[in-house]
């Protein structure tokens, strides 16, 4: 099985006309996900053409697209300034799954977007994460379909860039995956680590869990807590950002060190003592896991 989405999910593309939105969108619907329609205001009317002969109608609004397809699900390419009111419109619209691939949106704009989509029952996905992908069944964000494989390991993880190296040695292990779930490394997200777990928890295919965090927060510490009193299957954790300096910020707006909560060696202990075998350089992982599989 896999979490939060699969290959029935109706998708609109929000900013499908732009750079990066019809690039992904591309790429998305020649892995073999139901891109249903796109939305760009101002270009309603046109078709947005994808690979093949296949082609996707634009709308100015996601109410519309809605109405007109029936779109359950949303990926956000939208400009920073305009990211967060693009959430709350897929919310407002009845989207129920929505990914935020977008950086650099305003955290007061994300308090907004956040409260709205929980009040209209929307779950989001970031923002500023690569997205999520379901080995073989479906994809929403920038995660490369070519490097998955399906299998028995669930993946999350903070970082994009370590999401697509753990999926990398995971395949060339032999370890195929059921969902590969980045969360984003903002401040404010909307799906946290404990989500994909309890999710993860849940799915009778998923027989172990990476789980890929970094400096910063406490969300892994509450995490491993979580997995170790609920979760039945073997978990295993790496932190980045061991070597980074107290009060500096590490790519990520969330990957700031304050206080020893945050740092890496604190995220280390707290996974160690709630059962998580931790691997210290990303290539690692795969061993860590093929060994809890045994």
């Amino acid at each position: 099985m896999s979490i939060f989405v699969d290959g029935t999910n109706r998708v609109v593309v929000q900013g499908i006309t732009g750079r990066d939105g019809s690039f992904h969108t591309r790429e998305m619907m020649a892995y073999g996900t139901r891109v249903v329609a796109g939305v760009t205001p101002g270009k309603g009317g046109r078709d947005f053409e994808g690979p093949g002969s296949a082609a996707v109608p634009v709308y100015d609004t996601v109410a519309e697209a809605v109405a007109e397809t029936g779109a359950d699900a949303s990926v956000v390419y939208v400009p920073p300034a305009f990211a967060a009111s693009a959430i709350m419109e897929a919310a407002d619209a009845g989207v129920g799954f929505i990914v935020c691939v977008t950086e650099g949106i305003p955290v007061l704009d994300m308090v907004r977007a956040h409260a709205l989509a929980r009040d209209r029952g929307s779950r989001v996905l970031g923002p500023n994460c690569p997205g999520i992908i379901c080995p073989g069944k479906t994809t929403m964000g920038i995660i490369p379909g070519r490097m998955v494989t399906p299998g028995p390991v669930g993946l999350i993880s903070r970082s994009g860039t370590l999401t697509y190296e753990a999926v990398y040695h995971l395949t060339r292990g032999g370890l195929g995956q059921t969902t590969c779930v980045g969360i984003g490394g903002d401040p404010l997200i909307g799906t946290s680590f404990v989500d994909c777990l309890a999710a993860f928890a849940e799915d009778p295919d998923t027989e172990a869990v990476v789980m890929i965090g970094e400096i910063g927060g406490t969300a892994e510490q509450e995490a491993a807590a979580w997995a170790s009193a609920n979760l039945n299957v073997p978990v295993v954790g790496f932190i980045a950002g061991r070597t980074a300096p107290p009060g500096k910020r590490m790519g990520h707006a969330g990957a700031i060190i304050s206080g020893s909560a945050g740092t890496a060696a604190e995220k280390t202990r707290a996974f160690e003592e709630n059962g998580i075998r931790v691997a210290r350089r990303p290539v690692e992982i795969a061993g860590l896991v093929a060994e809890s599989l045994r």
